[in-house]
């Protein structure tokens, strides 16, 4: 006991209710240790309690959060550190990289001043220039370059903002890292570069990991041990190697079956496989059928200005290609997969194509109709046809909106249907991506729901109109493998009842290979290959798509 780097002992965590309702235990009677240098793995769906456990480890849970049990580092209690203590406790001794990067960052400060400032609050002696020779080389661990150190953080891609938060984590080289889902927005590559130098540095610094995340590949990789979470509750624990070869718990194998179902492909062979036949024959009638979207030598550069020392220095702005030159077509009923590292360009591609911003050249042309020219009304019209699912689902949604208003909306802006009738079409919606009864939902809001059921929602929301094309931009990134599984086959049940198009914006490869006809590989804003699923995987020519199919974490089968 006395060995033990953190422990936890039986942890309850319910969070303010009113006063006539009872306490739901958000974490209920967990206990656990974490010793100087191991690297634990906690697992579990989305609302199973994995991130209020993380939070009540470093005491950032509201103030009148009901908490019961135990939480001691090194031998003393977490819960009678002084506010000054606290402040050192937080940084220096354990650190928390959060799952949403944008929580974390201020959008007032440049990723520089975010590194200073963190260095400068626990080393007030620091000089500026020591700060910023360990802040840049922190940052290069992470494939952040110094050239970026005056950007501001909506500067960057959602992968790169994360790569950003780790890097802040580990500035102070503290004793133990709670990493809540800090790969989510990752690429493989980068996602496996990080993961590594965390576990490196785990082994020479002693330091110790709490991984919490959904991906059972990663944490059968880089973690030592394991624990399941469901309900509050931690239902099994162990060894990895051992957890995964023979769980004991139902919930377990239930999780270990999802994510193998994914990663086996299994949509490409089984359920999906007359989508998949319908798709495969529109590519070999190629010639003869029109594709519902054509990209041509679209571009989208950015020019970052330099300030005036820079301007001393430098003299030209620098230019960003965010999408340099792509030549892309989209068949109707395909799914074709655009896969890629963080930064590479695939988020910026998907809003170029639906004109939220506009392209600095190149064409768009969808059904025929060459959309960049389009007026701003002529534009939203279009949009009914082609709507987008981001990854985020949360942020997407209004929280001042019930999930029946947030759906409705679509049709109203539209003017597709007076209100009485936008709710009946709601409540039709609501059915068909699985939320029952649809009268209970329809009055819900968003913070009321799972992430997988806010996806649900964005989902219905995207479709209302009855779109021909949906670009699903990273849509199941952040949800658990069960989770994901059923959003999947549901995506692939309305495509076929709603005879929809999707480009799928994805970094993880078995999820494409899952769902994809064909896959399009992106880097550093360019398709460096273009092929039907089934070759890019056999048979990958370009060296980047072999270092992404290398990089993946593969979960061996029992």
């Amino acid at each position: 006991m006395s060995d033990a780097l953190f422990t936890i002992e039986n942890l309850r965590v319910a969070y303010p209710h009113s006063s006539d309702e009872k306490a739901h235990w958000a974490v209920d009677d967990v206990s656990f240790q974490l010793q100087p240098g191991e690297r634990m793995g906690l697992v579990g769906e989305s609302g199973c309690g994995k991130s209020t456990l993380g939070r009540a480890a470093m005491r950032l849970l509201p103030s009148s959060t009901q908490i019961e049990g135990q939480i001691t580092f090194q031998g003393q209690s977490v819960f009678t550190l002084t506010p000054t203590q606290m402040r050192k406790f937080r940084g220096e001794v354990v650190a928390l990289v959060f799952q949403d990067p944008m929580t974390r960052l201020d959008p007032l400060m440049t990723i520089g001043n975010h590194c200073i400032e963190t260095l400068k609050a626990h080393s007030p002696k620091l000089s500026t220039r020591e700060a910023k020779e360990k802040a840049i080389a922190t940052l290069a661990k992470v494939n952040i370059p110094a050239s970026r150190w005056n950007q501001y953080p909506h500067e960057f891609s959602g992968g790169m903002r994360q790569r950003v938060a780790i890097a802040l984590a580990l500035l102070l080289q503290p004793k133990m890292i709670v990493a809540d889902e800090p790969t989510t927005s990752l690429d493989v590559t980068v996602a496996a570069q990080i993961l590594r130098e965390l576990t490196r540095l785990c082994a020479e610094e002693n330091m110790a990991l709490l991984l919490i995340s959904h991906d059972l590949a990663m944490v059968a990789e880089y973690c030592d041990r394991i624990g399941v979470m469901y309900n509050g509750k931690m239902v099994e624990m162990g060894q990895t190697e051992s957890v995964f070869k023979q769980p004991q718990h139902e919930y377990t194998r239930l999780l270990l079956q999802a994510a193998l179902h994914i990663q086996a492909g299994e949509g490409t062979d089984t359920g999906n496989q007359e989508d998949k036949g319908n798709a495969n024959k529109s590519f070999s009638a190629s010639s003869s059928q029109s594709p519902i979207l054509r990209v041509v030598d679209l571009k989208q550069h950015y020019t970052i200005e330099p300030n005036l020392i820079e301007r001393l220095f430098q003299g030209q702005p620098q230019t960003i290609k965010a999408v340099d030159g792509i030549n892309l077509e989209l068949y109707p009923g395909e799914i074709l997969g655009l896969v890629g590292e963080s930064g590479c360009g695939k988020s910026t591609l998907s809003r170029t194509i639906l004109q939220l911003i506009p392209p600095t050249a190149g064409k768009v042309e969808f059904l025929g109709k060459e959309i960049t020219r389009l007026s701003r009304q002529e534009m939203r019209n279009q949009r009914r046809q082609m709507q987008m699912v981001f990854q985020d689902p949360h942020a997407c949604l209004n929280p001042a909106m019930t999930v029946g208003q947030s759906i409705a909306d679509p049709l109203l802006i539209h003017k597709l249907a007076t209100p009485a009738e936008a709710k009946k079409q709601v409540f039709w919606m609501l059915e068909k991506v699985g939320l029952k009864p649809p009268e209970v939902y329809y009055q819900r809001y968003a913070s009321d729901l799972s992430g997988g059921q806010q996806q649900r929602v964005a989902i219905a929301r995207a479709l209302i109109t009855h779109p021909k094309l949906l670009i699903c931009d990273e849509p199941v990134s952040m949800l658990d493998a069960s989770v994901q599984s059923q959003v999947l086959d549901l995506m692939l049940e309305l495509k076929a009842e709603f005879e929809l198009t999707y480009l799928f914006i994805t970094h993880d490869l078995w999820l494409a290979r899952f769902l994809c006809d064909r896959i399009a590989v992106m880097n550093g804003g360019k398709i460096v290959e273009i092929g039907s699923t089934k070759e890019i995987f056999a048979n990958p020519q370009h060296p980047y798509t072999k270092t992404l199919l290398a990089a993946a974490p593969l979960l061996a089968r029992a």
